[in-house]
């Protein structure tokens, strides 16, 4: 039996949630997240002149939607990250934003390596991957610095033992020669490969070498080119601060009114929430809080290190949410944790159960 969508959305709710669109085979085709379930869904059946033409082909097809309630905004982003990761919808793949994060990739097999601007790095591809990186601009710059300090803008980069037109103008080191340009070529990437590392300097001296000579030489221009250069290159190692924030491992205590009569808290480590529970807003919970944040934190296994592309979207969602307004957060140093330390631990709860930043309720406009 065919369902009326229009009367099932007139039936949704006006709070935070996720929605989950079907076709006729019940397939999902896309997840969404919403502040306001009603009035989003209600967007995709009205106004169609104004929609995408993937947002009119998936309205198309649509037959059906499930939808799952959240107490907060920041529940529906988590969990529509999670269901999309788990799922992989055909119309999320779609419609995803044109790449937010790009990689540098370099391939490590054959005579030949080749760098590259990438969006979805392989395993064991024979390749290396650096990044993420959100500023697609700001790697090429960089990389095209590389290129003319160290004249490997080749124009020919197969190698077919005959000069390309840049070797001609002076802007390629001869590695479409082959022979001792073409180990040359492969010697400066495997720096370059270091310097990403943070184990090789030798690219930046360098370069800063040849800012010295141009400016001894007079040549201010060149010299003004290679500063600009260098601070490109330089750009690579600085992280993101949601990144760096994420690969800080905090333990993080969040707060957030989602009534006048309910809060709601959220333990968070990383980029996954460990607990969340709501409470009254006028009962006495800070031993509660305590007592979940001892068995949450003390001795957490979670992963260290390097922030991976699967934690991307999460962690840029909590970063965000963080410094939005919307919460009230702490963040819960180690030794907090032990006993000798409790009672500093419940002095900074206290303050943030008074923290004003939580005492408004949401307003659901979307």
């Amino acid at each position: 039996m065919a369902i009326n969508l229009p009367d099932k959305v007139k039936n949704l709710p006006l709070s935070p949630g996720v929605y989950l669109m079907k076709d006729s085979q019940g397939q999902i085709l896309y997840v969404g997240k919403a502040k306001n379930l009603k009035n989003r869904v209600q967007s995709y059946f009205r106004n169609s002149n104004n929609h995408s033409p993937k947002i009119k082909k998936l309205v198309k097809h649509l037959r059906d939607f499930d939808y799952i309630l959240t107490d907060t905004e920041f529940e529906a982003f988590m969990l529509e990250c999670q269901l999309i990761k788990s799922i992989k919808p055909l119309y999320n793949r779609m419609m995803k934003s044109p790449q937010s994060f790009i990689y540098i990739s370099i391939s490590l097999t054959g005579n030949h390596r080749k760098m590259d601007i990438v969006f979805n790095p392989i395993e064991n591809d024979g390749k290396v991957y650096f990044g993420p990186f959100t500023s697609r601009r700001n790697v090429e710059r960089a990389l095209q610095g590389l290129k003319d300090c160290f004249k490997l803008n080749c124009s020919n980069p197969n190698g077919s033992n005959s000069a390309c037109l840049n070797y001609s103008l002076g802007s390629c080191l001869g590695r479409c020669l082959g022979g001792p340009a073409e180990q040359q070529y492969n010697d400066i990437l495997d720096r370059f490969i270091g310097f990403l590392k943070g184990t090789d300097r030798s690219i930046l001296e360098d370069m800063n070498q040849m800012m010295l000579n141009a400016s001894d030489a007079f040549d201010f221009e060149a010299a003004s080119a290679y500063r600009d250069h260098i601070q490109a290159v330089s750009s690579l190692l600085k992280k993101e601060k949601v990144i760096e924030f994420t690969e800080e491992n905090h333990n993080i205590v969040a707060i957030e009114r989602v009534t006048d009569s309910k809060i709601k808290l959220f333990l968070m480590k990383r980029t996954e929430i460990l607990f969340s529970q709501s409470y009254a807003a006028t009962s006495n919970i800070c031993e509660e809080i305590k007592a979940n944040i001892i068995a949450y934190f003390k001795n957490d296994a979670n992963p260290t290190g390097d922030i991976s592309r699967h934690e991307i979207d999460a962690a840029h969602i909590i970063y965000r949410y963080l410094h939005s307004g919307s919460c009230a957060y702490l963040i819960i140093p180690e030794n907090w944790l032990d006993p000798e330390n409790h009672s500093i631990l419940d002095l900074a709860l206290e303050d943030l159960l008074n923290s004003p930043q939580h005492l408004q309720p949401p307003i659901l406009n979307e």
